[in-house]
């Protein structure tokens, strides 16, 4: 493991069976691994706890894994995976809107778990950002689209005048957006992009529920996007 300590990892799973097999294989791979098995503990520990990702499952005692989430995104943009064994696409699409920063569907293969930590923890700690696709000057701290400032030192994105929340992912994608102005990609390579994933994409549905929440925070009418559009049959651009 790179880093000057052991990178910490949150498991929050209530099938002690499950939570003990998720923690063997992360903490071979080298990281620090702590369990939760019910929603009200998880969230002492993720507010307490320094973490660098949460493994946060649906189902959960107490409060459910939607609960924990919300709460935690409040205060922390630590990446959150979630867990589920449901198959309900409405699911999948209000974790998301929580601000989950992507969801695994039990089963799933240790490799797609361990590629998925080590993407969104390398993201998270600005290993490989966006500026490595970027197109516009090293030094160019600054870039103003109609009104639409992102500033790529502070990690602030504004609106004329105004600063707008985003989380870590949203201002990833806004970014990326940004600095490649133009270029149309497909949902395949924004993972692979801003999410940092190499072959293991998951629901690319991931792509379209996030760019929603940003459209709803920069857009003046988000069902007619002035930023960020999609070229029908092929993928995303910012205009």
């Amino acid at each position: 493991m790179d880093g000057e300590r052991k990178k910490k990892i949150l498991i929050v799973e209530d099938e002690k069976t499950i939570s003990e097999i998720l923690h063997y294989t992360i903490t071979r791979e080298g990281y620090e691994a702590v369990c939760a098995f019910d929603g009200l503990s998880a969230l002492d520990l993720a507010l307490e706890g320094n973490f660098d990702l949460i493994l946060l499952d649906v189902m959960l005692p107490g409060l459910d894994g939607f609960e924990v989430c919300r709460r935690v995104r409040e205060k922390l943009d630590t990446p959150i995976i979630m867990l589920t064994a449901r198959e309900e696409e409405a699911d999948k699409v209000f974790g998301l809107e929580l601000g989950a920063d992507d969801y695994m569907t039990k089963p799933f293969s240790h490799a797609e778990l361990i590629s998925r930590i080590k993407a969104n923890i390398r993201r998270y700690h600005g290993e490989n950002r966006t500026s490595s696709a970027s197109k516009e000057p090293a030094d160019d701290s600054v870039i103003s689209i109609n009104g639409l400032v992102i500033n790529t030192k502070k990690y602030s994105v504004s609106k004329n005048g105004t600063e707008i929340s985003l989380s870590k992912k949203e201002y990833d994608l806004v970014e990326f957006f940004a600095k490649n102005r133009g270029t149309v990609f497909q949902r395949e390579e924004i993972m692979e992009k801003v999410w940092g994933y190499d072959g293991f994409y998951g629901d690319l549905r991931t792509v379209d529920v996030t760019l929603a929440r940003i459209r709803k925070k920069i857009e003046e009418n988000p069902a007619e996007p002035e930023y960020i559009q999609n070229k029908r049959g092929v993928g995303y651009f910012m205009s």
